[in-house]
């Protein structure tokens, strides 16, 4: 069981954001082999969702960004399982509970997503609709997908 918190940047503690900042590392640069700047400077402006195990470690990591930091509209990003917990429904609690929060924080606006294109249909199944052609994101094939209903669908 994982024990989910939901904060702005600044409300992060320090050991939370290690721990958000080396699960990063080990997923997205280590695990997939990308070298890319994951401090884009966008944590400042995001609520941050961190799910932690009975032990105190990080399992499980999304990112809310506002309406006009990267997208017109609000956006999910840098949504990491910890790889021994993938293929165990974490990532789909993830994905519900930061859509019920962008909901909250945004009512009524679609939410876009940069998903790699191996997890379209995990995407799909929470209501995200492919939206523009494949892209290359630093060596992984990635689509834009875009959900707009979602908030009465929902419970994490």
């Amino acid at each position: 069981m994982l024990h989910w918190t939901w904060k702005k940047f600044d409300q992060l503690s320090l050991e939370q954001l290690y721990d958000a900042i080396h699960l990063r590392q080990q997923v997205f640069v280590i695990e997939q082999r990308c070298l890319y700047p994951d401090a884009d400077g966008f944590d400042p402006a995001c609520l941050h969702g961190l799910g932690y195990d009975d032990a105190g470690a990080l399992m499980a990591y999304a990112r809310i960004l506002p309406p006009g930091v990267r997208y017109a509209e609000p956006s999910i990003g840098r949504v990491i399982v910890a790889g021994q917990l993938r293929g165990k429904g974490i990532g789909e609690v993830l994905m519900r509970q930061a859509l019920l929060h962008a909901a909250a924080l945004y009512p009524g606006a679609p939410v876009r997503i940069s998903a790699q294109a191996r997890l379209e249909r995990f995407y799909r199944r929470l209501g995200f609709a492919s939206v523009g052609e494949l892209y290359d994101d630093v060596g992984i094939p990635h689509i834009d997908m875009l959900i707009t209903e979602y908030a009465e669908n929902l419970s994490a």
